[in-house]
């Protein structure tokens, strides 16, 4: 019986404690993608290549950072309270894929540089979240629509997909898978735009 009250109390003063922070109000924690990994691979016979920006769902279009219970519902995406990113997802994903193709070896140019280059690569986002399948684990997923136009005309067109597990169930955890899969899936895109035919 003794214990019992105890263990009342003792929840009873850990919930006022837990209100008290969150009358307080908490800082938001910001993040980015980090620094990019070593380049392995090359693709320098792409030569210059405008790269447009990534564009998406417009829910993406914020600093804010989305996870899905997969366990729970998975048609429910739910934003973190208390953690963002620096900039939106499609701005962290064109600067990323712009600095691994350009230490690929591409000359990356951007949209009002349209005169040096009549070929062109465009990335549309379909899915970049955090995926919860229990509680204490979850994986970053990302998987983007590429495609790559000469003269406005369509040359080959691809999606790609990676999921990375997170080392943390907790929004840190989620930048770090999801700034894996950015990176796994900008590999694969060298390698698929440098078996691409020439330009002519």
């Amino acid at each position: 019986m003794i214990n019992t009250f105890r263990n009342g109390v003792a929840m009873a003063v850990a919930a006022l404690a837990l209100g008290a922070c969150a009358s307080k109000g908490q800082p938001t924690a910001q993040y980015d993608f980090g620094p990019p990994p070593t380049q392995t691979s090359s693709a320098s016979t792409v030569g210059a290549l405008i790269v447009a920006d990534v564009t998406g769902p417009a829910a993406l279009d914020s600093e804010r950072m989305y996870y899905r219970l997969l366990y729970a519902d998975a048609r429910q995406s739910r934003p973190y309270a208390y953690n963002q990113w620096t900039a939106t997802p499609f701005q962290l994903l064109t600067q990323r894929i712009k600095t691994s193709l350009s230490h690929g070896g591409v000359k990356v140019l951007s949209a009002t540089d349209a005169a040096a280059s009549a070929t062109v690569l465009r990335m549309e986002v379909e899915e970049f979240t955090q995926n919860f399948d229990s509680a204490t684990s979850s994986q970053g997923l990302l998987r983007l629509r590429a495609s790559v136009f000469r003269d406005h005309r369509l040359v080959d067109q691809k999606t790609f997909s990676s999921s990375k597990p997170a080392p943390s169930a907790d929004a840190a955890g989620g930048v770090r898978a999801l700034a894996d899969a950015s990176d796994a899936v900008a590999a694969e895109m060298l390698t698929w735009l440098a078996a691409l035919p020439p330009s002519k």
